[in-house]
């Protein structure tokens, strides 16, 4: 198995999610698919184990053969076949991770400015922001701009995903920059008509280039 990267277009689930909002969530990545989405992380931290695992299961099936990422949980990464584990500032280090999933699973890791590299180590891919200012970091992390993603970018050559406030019109800023792709929370999955905005996504990133 080789190790797989993120498409240049991924959404994060909302993490927010409980059992009974399972069937929904997995409409609403349905819909977005059918916008064009091709990569989604997982990342629902309410659900127990099982819970967790059969939502995966029914999430592979709808991304077919989409890139389809893990957060946090290794053994069910494992469990699942999923293309990357994702670790965030709770789970465990890029270094000890590898240890755990072995040499074929791709390892992401969240970043932020003045995180410092030690945590890169071993990691294949990141996500780096608040780009823009964005509720889920608000009062906790300053957006750190265009501007800031390229100076990520330049300091460290690790292929980044760009997350946090951005619209399909930030995509050449964000390509501008140095950065591989955009990583959306409530932009896709969030919006009222997840393929219509998969598609804007997709559509805004081709024409950058």
């Amino acid at each position: 198995m080789t190790r797989r990267l993120p498409p240049a277009l991924v959404a994060l689930t909302p993490g927010t999610c409980t059992a009974a909002m399972g069937a929904e969530l997995v409409s609403r990545v349905a819909c977005a698919v059918q916008g064009g989405l091709q990569g989604l992380l997982l990342r629902e931290p309410l659900l127990d184990d099982l819970a967790f695992l059969q939502l995966a299961e029914r999430l592979r099936d709808v991304m077919k053969e989409g890139w389809f990422g893990i957060h946090d949980r290794a053994h069910l990464a494992l469990g699942l076949h999923a293309d990357a584990l994702h670790l965030g500032f709770r789970s465990l280090a890029a270094t000890e991770a590898r240890r755990v999933v072995g040499a074929d699973v791709t390892l992401g890791v969240s970043d932020h400015a003045n995180d410092g590299p030690d945590h890169l180590v071993d990691a294949d891919y990141r996500t780096f922001g608040p780009i823009q200012a964005t509720p889920s970091k608000a009062g906790v992390l300053e957006p750190v701009g265009f501007e800031g993603l390229g100076a990520a970018c330049a300091a460290h050559p690790l292929p980044t995903w760009a997350l946090g406030g951005l619209n399909p019109e930030h995509a050449r800023g964000v390509r501008t920059a140095g950065a591989q792709g955009v990583a959306v929370l409530r932009g896709i999955l969030g919006d009222p008509d997840p393929a219509g905005s998969a598609h804007a996504y997709r559509t805004a990133w081709d024409e950058s280039a």
